[in-house]
């Protein structure tokens, strides 16, 4: 027998012998004459006796089951083609060999010149060639209009010590002051003539500069 069915066969027992004794017990009241309406109030409370059921324990739900996420989608690999064709074979061709190159000799040395006899030497001037062109050359248009400048020169000197040739290297800004240049150097200029590496007169040029300046009273 369980032990909720043992107390409750318990507690009938009890209610029982309880209601046996108020049974007596208004025996009694009758039997001593006490008023009928006490005995019944005394009944009422006595005889109602509420007899509660011990309820079973509930036991406490069993936690909900955790949810698994469902393992993700995975998706298949993609299938590789595994043959492969093969590379196409090239056959190469090898050429002959070329024939070696000819061997060239290296020419044969030139042998240098012998050293000269002379140092050579260009034309040098004979005398001051500030006498060249003076004051009494200036041109008389020049002079009137009161033009002033220098006139760069080059000339060519012969074997003889003149000039042969006259050049104006940088000009005046008046082209009769250039030609007075050139035309009184090539009438009053004398050199001694440039010499060659074996003491021989040869040929030769020389540059110089004549400036124009008009002369004051």
């Amino acid at each position: 027998m369980a032990y909720a069915d043992q107390q409750m066969s318990g507690n009938r027992i009890t209610a029982f012998i309880i209601v046996a004794l108020l049974h007596l017990v208004l025996g009694y009241a009758l039997v001593t004459g006490l008023a009928y309406e006490g005995v019944k109030q005394i009944m009422k409370k006595v005889t109602t006796i509420d007899i509660k059921k011990d309820e079973p324990k509930k036991e406490p739900p069993p936690p909900p089951k955790k949810l698994t996420a469902p393992p993700p989608i995975v998706a298949p690999p993609p299938k590789i083609n595994v043959s492969v064709a093969p590379p196409p074979v090239q056959t190469v061709v090898t050429p002959p060999p070329l024939p070696p190159p000819p061997i060239i000799a290296p020419p044969a040395p030139v042998p240098a010149p012998p050293p000269p006899r002379f140092q050579p030497k260009g034309a040098a001037p004979k005398g001051n060639p500030a006498n060249w062109a003076t004051t009494n050359d200036y041109p008389s248009r020049a002079l009137r209009e009161e033009r002033e400048g220098t006139t760069g020169f080059r000339v060519t000197v012969g074997p003889d010590g003149r000039v042969t040739s006259c050049d104006v290297t940088s000009s005046s800004g008046s082209s009769d002051l250039d030609e007075a240049t050139c035309s009184n150097v090539t009438r009053r200029a004398r050199f001694t003539p440039a010499m060659d590496g074996e003491g021989n007169p040869t040929s030769g040029s020389y540059s110089n500069r004549i400036r124009w300046v008009i002369p004051k009273d």
